[in-house]
């Protein structure tokens, strides 16, 4: 964790399983907090409140508590009340003003949170906060994620150890327009909130606007970054922004490699666009086309599926300028098809999905659509059956 962080995770019997489902994140005073959340009209309690103090405090915030197992998303008056009452009670307990206190909710849409095991379980969660409890705080945040999504990169700058933190969660339901399901990023730097609020922001677009599982924007997508500490020299900046966006990255990438069902992490990266945001509009959309993801399932370099994706992005290119390569096989060059070893692009296709969680299990896809000095990536997974089995059967 960052210097002067502390966080903590606990099961509060919010989950009908028994894992744990309650975190809280605890920052230090005079921390600066920029949140970004779903653009959806349809979003949850837990965000409307969320947006309404850090506009209110001028981005000042100390905690964040989340509850896993009820997003607490279409349920009414109530739902605010909730969420009201949950942040009133656990700034109580740290000695807060309320409008201090933030919360996050993930989980079934149109479900309650059952609010006396809920706060039943704050005094221990409070107890429980220690500056190495992120494990636990990652852990707890979880729903249908296999695997808890943590990290933290570190250096020194000015003479003393920088460190930028970090924890996510998100499997299905993602699509974002803002950030990912749940993400949280602290950093022991201290920089103006003009300075964080635009670099959070620039990074936001490289990572989590970068990534999508399904096509579907969850009503409670929320990222929240902190930063606190002794004041660093501007010519720091760059590397600081560095650090910010290889953590976001790769919470981003472990989101996507993590998506419900998925076997692999497809990368797509495109080139010679007018603008890197033309460029990620591309990329993002060959990610999230089903054609597309279904061929990388079935390990079927079906090239066709690529580019009839990015002709529909709605950026301008010359077709006859486009070149392809899925991993180091080029396809297409200059707007023509290539006699290509289809076999052996399958197999490549095959043992990048067999490395399924390791650093090496990204299918790679590079399009060249112009000369133009714009570049940027996307990342999604493959679509299975097991995608349609998990969400068949979510609720019943």
């Amino acid at each position: 964790m960052p210097s002067g962080f502390k966080a903590s995770g606990i099961r509060a019997g919010l989950k009908a399983s028994g894992k744990p489902d309650l975190a809280l994140l605890l920052a230090p005073e005079g921390a600066i907090c920029v949140g970004t959340f779903t653009q959806s009209l349809v979003r949850a309690a837990c965000v409307e409140l969320c947006i309404d103090r850090l506009k209110t405090n001028a981005g000042s915030a100390r905690a964040v508590l989340i509850n896993s197992g009820q997003a607490n998303a279409c349920t009414g008056e109530r739902g605010l009340l909730d969420s009201v009452c949950a942040t009133n009670a656990l700034a109580e307990q740290l000695g807060l003003c309320p409008e201090e206190v933030l919360i996050c909710s993930t989980g079934v849409i149109g479900e309650v949170i059952p609010l006396e095991k809920l706060i039943s379980g704050l005094d221990p969660l409070v107890k429980e906060l220690s500056d190495c409890g992120g494990s636990a705080a990652a852990t707890a945040i979880l729903t249908t994620d296999l695997v808890e999504k943590q990290i933290a990169y570190e250096t020194y700058l000015d003479g003393r150890r920088i460190c930028i933190g970090g924890m996510a969660k998100g499997s299905g339901m993602i699509h974002p327009n803002m950030g990912t399901m749940l993400g949280y990023i602290t950093c022991d730097a201290g920089v103006s909130s003009e300075t964080w609020t635009a670099m959070v922001h620039r990074v936001i677009e490289r990572s989590f606007n970068s990534i999508t599982v399904d096509g579907d924007t969850s009503t409670n997508d929320a990222f929240i970054a902190f930063t606190a500490g002794l004041p660093l020299a501007h010519q720091h900046l760059d590397t600081l922004e560095v650090g910010l966006t290889l953590t976001a990255q790769h919470l981003a990438k472990a989101i996507a490699r993590d998506g419900e069902g998925a076997n692999c992490l497809l990368e797509v990266k495109v080139l010679g666009a007018e603008t890197d945001s033309s460029a990620r509009i591309i990329a993002r959309i060959i990610c999230s086309s089903s054609l597309v993801k279904t061929a990388i399932n079935g390990c079927d370099p079906n090239w066709g599926r690529i580019i009839a994706a990015a002709g529909r992005a709605g950026v301008f290119f010359l077709p006859k300028k486009l070149s392809l390569w899925v991993g180091t096989y080029q396809l297409i060059k200059g707007g023509e098809p290539l006699q290509f070893d289809r076999k052996a692009v399958s197999v490549y296709m095959k043992q990048q999905m067999n490395g399924a969680y390791l650093n090496d299990d990204s299918v790679s896809i590079i399009l060249k659509v112009g000369d133009g000095a714009g570049a940027a990536k996307a990342w999604g997974c493959d679509l299975s059956d097991q995608y349609v089995r998990i969400n068949a059967d979510y609720t019943t």
